[in-house]
């Protein structure tokens, strides 16, 4: 038994860009970020530890804020970065940025207490596979012909002339 396919009922599947499928990924990943930096203040005694001074045992200072911004700015720049810059140095950087945080990522669950290990693995299980997505969209960036190559040669053909 043959399915026909109705033309009114089909979708076109058009090829999304490289570069916005990596944008879309930070953008995605910088949310959840976000929130779930947001959502860890309401877990008992956070905002506590926070007026007391205290972020994961590390005394609030001018140095560590700095270290946090800079953990938040990267991924947020590789959301402009990576529709701007030129393919090859593209790929690099979101292979570079992506491997460099899945441990940044996974560090978020230390000193967690088993209270929140559902809520961490689901979290940073989400997070890690936008990393890998990235890392996959990355590293199978799709190649274009080398324009210092040429063609084929094609195989001499005699041309055939007719009489008139």
């Amino acid at each position: 038994m043959t399915r026909q396919v109705n033309a009114a009922n089909t979708y076109e599947d058009t090829r999304m860009p490289v570069q916005a499928k990596l944008a879309a990924a930070w953008t995605s990943l910088m949310f959840l970020v976000i929130y779930l930096d947001y959502f860890h203040l309401y877990q008992p005694g956070e905002i506590d530890s926070i007026r007391g001074g205290v972020i994961f045992e590390f005394a609030i200072s001018g140095t560590l804020m700095s270290i946090f911004f800079v953990i938040i700015a990267i991924p947020a720049l590789m959301i402009m970065l990576s529709v701007t810059l030129p393919a090859h140095v593209n790929r690099a950087t979101n292979l570079v940025v992506a491997s460099l945080y899945i441990p940044v990522m996974v560090f978020n669950a230390a000193g967690a207490s088993w209270d929140y290990a559902l809520y961490y693995a689901l979290t940073i299980g989400v997070e890690v596979l936008i990393l890998a997505f990235i890392l996959r969209s990355a590293w199978t960036w799709p190649r274009t012909a080398s324009a210092s190559i040429p063609e084929p040669a094609t195989p001499h053909r005699p041309q055939i002339q007719m009489e008139r």
